[in-house]
């Protein structure tokens, strides 16, 4: 069987970064450039990793424990009367008193670490400051099983073991318990009523530490289950999947995992297939993620992902599927909430996503809210529904007129390929997708029962900026801020493949969507997708082509 074992490159990433790291230290013991920010101080834990490590340059050297400790000492600074610190962000930015969940893990667990060789005045300071933060932690912060209120418990533990307060522990073993309890047996945790894959990852990180320290077996069957979910929901060239993601739509990129991972075998696949993607593109791990997988993490045995094998089908409960037929990677969803009230909810419109070693992710993308254009299929009306530029507080409720998101959806175990039933109102409406070779896949859109209602799908497709688009009917030498409008284009051709088209569909670009992180919603023409608009009438299914050029 194969194995993992941690890269050298993680000692190596934390020595480069120690020198760095004391360079930006204030005489007040902030870190960091202005505007100085609480999270600043989360190089607390790399230095005492450094400082503690025996093969590290920085073993129980002096210069580094006196920064700790001066560190420490600009955190009690920044505390209230409660314990709490202001959330501020590097543009300036404030969201008011919070217990900072980031940082004052890390500030435990660093002096769980160098407690014993700092000066009394150290220990006094620090003792003051961290009783009074996991004091508030402990009465207020564990009010719902939520990845912030989880990472709060795992400092709330090793708080609980510096202080021998083992009520702590056992609050936060109780509460970890709950979050456990909350799993879904597919190894996800709901946020906004389903997975958020990016989010997940707290839990696994928080829940990986906390089981360093324990050992706790509970523990240990929930990793392995967040552990399978996370290797079948990761993309070839190391990017999440976003097709059944609540929150995120797709973003480029290798996503690293946790000390979460590197307790089971198939987390340990992740990691190792996650790190040798990030560097082989020239990926440098920085001084925390070095630290965890230094401090908390344990080689072993692995299992490749579900990208890194030949021929893979994942089901991730009834509501997903992902399937690897290299070169092929695809995936149907059929997760479906209310669409939530608030931004960062997303509505599930979007429920299928087509990815080829050779190019990348070509369908797909994720979803967003007020852009019914990004809904796979909708009913009615998509002109109801819409964002109106600068709106910071808009109506994110349905629309009398159109049905952009279903109310029920089924994965369908079909022969001629993967699909997913959508049912829209009373309009039931169908998503296959039939690889045929190495370099050419079927995409199917259908509705599968008669209806009155005018029904329209919608393919949306990753662009890439600055390359060229061409299609029957038009030509773009390289696709920007330009909007196109291509009725009937037949085929279109970007990024290395090639879409064939049927009669009376329409292209659109940019096709915008609403990002919750702004407040204003306003999205960068690097968020839009293309989109192939598709009506129905009197033709009951659209059949496109996809290939490898």
């Amino acid at each position: 069987m194969k194995t993992w074992q941690r890269e050298p490159e993680l000692l190596s990433a934390l020595d480069r970064a120690v020198p760095e790291i004391l360079n930006s230290q204030k005489d007040n013991g902030q870190f960091g450039s202005e505007p100085w920010i609480s999270t600043d101080q989360n190089v607390l834990l790399a230095l005492a990793a450094a400082w503690s490590l025996k093969d590290s340059t920085h073993y129980q050297n002096e210069k580094v424990l006196r920064a700790i400790e001066r560190g420490g000492y600009a955190l009690q600074d920044a505390q209230d009367e409660t314990g709490k610190v202001i959330f501020r962000k590097k543009d300036h930015s404030t969201w008011g008193p919070i217990y900072m969940p980031w940082v004052y893990s890390r500030m435990v667990r660093a002096y769980y670490i160098v407690k014993d060789a700092m000066s009394n005045e150290a220990q006094e300071r620090w003792n003051e400051a961290l009783l009074l933060a996991y004091d508030g932690i402990a009465r207020t912060a564990l009010d719902r099983v939520h990845n912030i209120p989880t990472h709060h418990a795992m400092g709330l533990y090793y708080a609980g073991k510096i202080f021998a307060r083992l009520d702590w522990q056992e609050q936060a073993r109780d509460f970890l318990y709950r979050v456990i309890d909350a799993q879904d047996e597919a190894g996800w945790w709901a946020e906004h009523k389903g997975p958020v894959v990016a989010y997940n990852l707290v839990y696994a990180e928080s829940l990986g530490v906390y089981y360093t320290m324990s050992g706790d077996e509970k523990v240990l069957e929930a990793l392995t289950r967040a552990a399978h979910y996370h290797a079948a929901c990761v993309y070839p060239d190391g990017s999440l999947l976003e097709t059944i993601d609540g929150r995120n739509p797709h973003h480029d990129g290798v996503r690293l995992g946790n000390v979460g991972f590197a307790h089971t075998p198939a987390g340990r696949g992740f990691l190792a297939q996650q790190h040798a993607l990030f560097t082989r593109e020239g990926g440098a791990f920085d001084a925390d993620y070095a630290t965890h997988m230094l401090i908390y993490g344990a080689d072993g045995e692995l299992v490749e992902t579900a990208a890194a094998q030949n021929e893979h089908t994942s089901r991730i409960g009834d509501e997903a599927l992902v399937v690897r037929r290299r070169p092929w990677f695809y995936a149907l969803s059929a997760f479906t909430v209310e669409i939530p009230p608030n931004r960062f909810g997303q509505d599930r419109q979007n429920f299928a996503s087509i990815y080829h070693d050779d190019v990348g992710l070509i369908a797909g993308g994720g979803n967003t809210k007020l852009q019914p254009l990004w809904s796979s299929f909708t009913v009615g009306d998509t002109a109801l529904l819409s964002h109106k530029a600068g709106d910071e507080e808009p109506d994110f409720k349905p629309r009398e007129g159109l049905i952009h998101i279903p109310d029920s959806a089924e994965l369908l175990d079909r022969t001629a390929g993967a699909a997913v039933q959508l049912k829209y109102g009373e309009t039931p409406c169908r998503i296959t997708l039939s690889p045929t070779s190495d370099r050419e896949l079927t995409i199917a859109l259908a509705v599968t029962a008669p209806t009155q209602q005018p029904v329209t799908a919608h393919l949306t497709l990753i662009a890439h900026l600055g390359q060229p688009l061409n299609s029957a009917v038009g030509h773009c030498e390289a696709l920007g801020e330009e909007a196109l409008d291509w009725p009937d284009p037949e085929w279109i051709e970007h990024a290395g493949w090639k879409l064939s088209i049927p009669h009376g569909a329409r292209l659109y670009w940019p096709v915008r969507p609403h990002t919750p992180y702004r407040k204003d919603g306003t999205a960068m023409i690097e968020e839009a997708r293309l989109v192939v608009v598709l009506p129905f009438g009197d033709v009951k299914e659209h059949v496109l082509g996809m290939s490898i050029v």
